[in-house]
């Protein structure tokens, strides 16, 4: 969230030298609400642009929706890395970290993690993860799934009984948090 009043340097240089480097989203907050006050700043980079006076919870909804729009381009076709919260799935690499640190995973685990984590914020029905993760002409029981849900949330949940990624939806099967349920 970046003001335009700034005391050394103005906002608007600050977003031109932001945009220049970086790829974090940008929300200008400002008093200045005239046409070419906005469109100059959202040429300059702003990803939104937001006037004063404002609500709290407008500029909260504002900052979920770009967090949203972040983490959707992340997981988009063609990108490499999946990340939600301190979860980070490196598709071309095959490596999954916990805050920077890497975990050590079995095939089947990799694949179950990437199978919730592509499908973010929705529920994965049992029988359907069960057939995307170990195939339709698999043979077994959902104590499978069970024991393999089980030892990933062992891996990445800093409470395993207690589960902030890997929720379960009783009855019909499993669902990954969304970025912003585990970043706000």
């Amino acid at each position: 969230v970046l003001d335009l009043m700034l005391p050394k340097i103005d906002g608007w240089e600050v977003c031109r030298i932001l945009r220049q480097e970086s790829t974090t989203p940008i929300i200008m907050l400002t008093a200045r609400d005239e046409e070419t006050s906005k469109i100059l700043g959202l040429n300059l980079g702003a990803d939104d642009y937001l006037t004063k006076p404002f609500s709290f919870q407008e500029l909260l909804a504002r900052v979920r929706a770009l967090l949203r729009r972040v983490a959707y381009e992340r997981t988009m076709p063609g990108s490499s890395v999946l990340q939600i919260g301190a979860v980070t799935l490196d598709l071309d690499a095959h490596r999954i970290s916990l805050d920077g640190e890497t975990l050590q995973m079995t095939q089947m685990e990799y694949k179950l993690l990437r199978t919730l984590m592509e499908r973010s914020g929705h529920v994965v029905r049992r029988n359907d993860l069960m057939d995307l993760v170990w195939g339709i002409d698999w043979v077994g029981d959902t104590h499978t799934l069970d024991v393999h849900i089980r030892w990933l949330r062992q891996k990445i949940e800093a409470e395993p009984g207690r589960p902030l990624y890997i929720q379960t939806v009783r009855g019909v099967g499993y669902r990954f948090a969304t970025p912003d349920e585990v970043e706000l």
